[in-house]
């Protein structure tokens, strides 16, 4: 039975006919199956996976062990430090292949995150001028989509996502206040510790507890992330420019500074504001829109009117943090995921779809050398599967980090025009002559990016296929 039969696209949402609905799944190529709704009824052998962290991946990585039969348990610090839109970490971005991890996991899940989410891969999406607003390139994310049969790009409020992941995991899985500071690895489980003192017994533990993960640091030792040179003003507004209709998000570009301007639905928009400088430095007290007019009062009107817009109490600031690539990720029975394994900075927008692809690819290892009827309980056959998925990931992951890092340089070095000092010729500067780099840049962009968004959109493998399983 094909499976690719129609494709629909509307504003608020995408219907389509492909059902991926289990991990049953070779060399990254998703199929679909006639009755594989029965597939989770099969009896499997059951490992216990222990998740530290109850951020989007661990929750994601649970949702996708507990569909397949494993038994599953999720440690949190603190659920309420998920500051959700307008706060440190804003909404999240959903691209197309991670909105097709999701479905593949859970149909009715993905659902209820693309109903609540607000496209914005249907607008025109970009870089732009800070100064002049003029556009610089532009991103197609909804052709890629369409031609193969996926969700398009959006983004969520992350409360809201975390609101329904948690309520499909279950809270008898989940475990708030519950902090994992330590683990032991015996010969074949792995117990963890938490900060009051409990300890739980699994076959696996997974750290998914973020940028700072003391997982990490119990399996590779304490190291100082690394300082971008940038902070970031984030801020949350309602406010509907007149652009609304025609634009998703914008990147607006200047020298040592950058801002973007993103729809987030209901009325409301979203912005981040990135300046180089020295890092923990403060602002006064109700001082953090006054700093956002002295960097950007200059720029165009869409920049200014979002930041006018924009209440001082609604302004939020953070410096920006990454950490170099490692290979593995774990050891023997430990493993990591998202941020925990490849926290990356925030200017494409990737790690939290990263992390949901990680969650997909640890899953289908343990899926399929349960499925094979290996013996779960020898610590061989688990720290081979973890260590599989880790090499899976390395590859795309480790693109996309140096493509964030990169991105970074490169916004900050934009210079647009030829600036001739205050010498005889500094006449010259108001002529704004651009500079012979930026048009090679701009042609460049135009020949790369579509070849690279595609790559983002569905290159973990989303060949949507109509073969049946033989």
């Amino acid at each position: 039975m094909a499976c690719l039969q129609s494709f629909t696209y509307h504003r608020n949402h995408c219907y389509s006919s492909i059902k991926i609905p289990d991990f049953r799944v070779r060399s990254a190529l998703i199929k679909c199956e006639k009755g594989s709704e029965n597939i989770n009824n099969i009896e499997k052998k059951k490992l216990k996976i222990l998740i530290a962290g109850g951020g989007i991946g661990g929750l994601v990585l649970a949702l996708a062990a507990k569909n397949r039969g494993f038994e599953v348990k999720v440690f949190e610090k603190d659920f309420s430090a998920v500051r959700g839109e307008g706060r440190y970490r804003g909404p999240i971005q959903l691209l197309s292949s991670a909105l097709a991890v999701l479905k593949a996991i859970d149909e009715n899940v993905a659902a209820q995150i693309m109903d609540a989410g607000c496209v914005t891969g249907d607008r025109i999406n970009g870089l732009a001028d800070g100064q002049s607003g003029e556009w610089f390139a532009k991103f197609d994310l909804l052709t890629p989509a369409i031609k193969r049969g996926l969700p398009v790009t959006r983004v969520i409020c992350r409360m809201t996502l975390q609101d329904i992941l948690v309520n499909a995991v279950g809270f008898d899985i989940v475990s708030n206040r519950s902090r994992v500071v330590d683990f032991i690895e015996h010969p074949n489980k792995v117990t963890v510790i938490l900060e009051d003192g409990r300890q739980y017994k699994g076959d696996i533990l997974v750290g998914a507890d973020g940028i700072w993960s003391q997982v990490r640091s119990k399996l590779f030792g304490w190291k100082e992330a690394n300082y971008s040179n940038y902070t970031c003003y984030s801020g949350l507004t309602n406010f509907t420019p007149p652009y609304i209709d025609s634009v998703g998000y914008r990147i607006f570009l200047g020298l040592n500074q950058y801002f973007v301007a993103s729809d987030v639905g209901n009325g409301k928009m979203q912005l981040y504001a990135f300046h180089k400088e020295p890092r923990m430095k403060t602002d006064p007290p109700k001082g953090k829109k006054k700093r956002l007019t002295e960097l950007f009062g200059s720029w165009c009107e869409e920049v200014t009117s979002l930041i006018s817009e924009t209440q001082e109490e609604m302004i939020l600031r953070r410096d920006i943090y990454d950490r170099d690539m490692i290979y593995p990720w774990g050891k023997g029975h430990v493993t990591l995921l998202g941020d925990a394994a490849h926290p990356m900075q925030p200017n494409l927008g990737q790690g939290g779809c990263m992390a949901i692809e990680d969650c997909y690819q640890l899953v289908l290892e343990l899926d399929e050398f349960v499925e094979v009827g290996s013996d779960a309980r020898m610590s061989g056959e688990i720290s081979s599967a973890l260590r599989r998925y880790e090499k899976e990931r390395m590859r795309r992951v480790s693109i996309v980090h140096l493509a964030s890092r990169t991105a970074s340089k490169l916004l900050s070095d934009y210079k647009p025009y030829l600036d001739f000092g205050y010498g005889t010729s500094s006449y010259l500067s108001s002529v704004r002559i651009k500079t012979p780099a930026i048009h090679i840049a701009r042609v460049l962009l135009q020949l790369l990016l579509p070849r690279f968004m595609t790559w983002m959109i569905a290159g973990f493998g989303f060949v949507i296929s109509t073969e049946k399983h033989k």
